[in-house]
């Protein structure tokens, strides 16, 4: 329960600044570039699972998410809010790191790591975002912090059937 309350504290810090997202870095704006100009069916209300496959930028989360057993609650009814690392995020783990965690005898682990990734219910950041400026001493409301777990969020809002997901830079792992 402590994880899942730090997990719902971590979505609420993350989701608060859309104003910082232009401020990418070259990296950054590939995946943002990449998500935008998807084909138009990327951006129809398809699950997350299928929206994800089609935007072609995570196909190793789509395979983690295959060897975990996750796919079918991933496609279910929802509504999920998932922190989707991309392809570069997790070709920055550690050498040998995605080969070890996609074998059976890890499935566990897997699983535990991609759970920490979603987050009950559909949190769009502008719900978050509307509750989450600060005012300075200046007298200006200024919006805080655009990451979760140590990964920079990049692309929010990406609408699904049963949900949204929110591209992140890495991959986060639980303590």
């Amino acid at each position: 329960m402590k994880k899942f309350s730090f997990a719902i504290a971590a979505v609420a810090v993350a989701l608060m600044s859309t104003n910082a997202m232009a401020q990418e870095c070259p990296s950054q704006k590939r995946m943002n570039t990449q998500l935008t100009s998807a084909p138009a069916a990327v951006k129809a209300k398809d699950d997350i699972v299928t929206t994800a496959v089609k935007a072609g930028s995570f196909k190793t989360l789509a395979a983690a998410l295959t060897a975990a057993d996750l796919v079918g609650a991933l496609q279910g009814d929802g509504p999920f809010t998932v922190f989707a690392p991309t392809d570069e995020a997790f070709a920055a783990l550690p050498e040998g790191t995605v080969a070890a965690l996609l074998k059976p005898e890890n499935k566990a682990k897997l699983q535990a790591i991609l759970k920490y990734h979603v987050v009950p219910g559909k949190i769009m950041a502008g719900d978050v975002l509307k509750a989450m400026e600060v005012e300075t001493l200046e007298g200006s409301k200024a919006p805080i912090g655009l990451t979760i777990g140590g990964a920079n969020i990049v692309k929010t809002d990406i609408d699904c059937s049963n949900g949204v997901i929110h591209v992140i830079d890495r991959v986060i792992i639980p303590e």
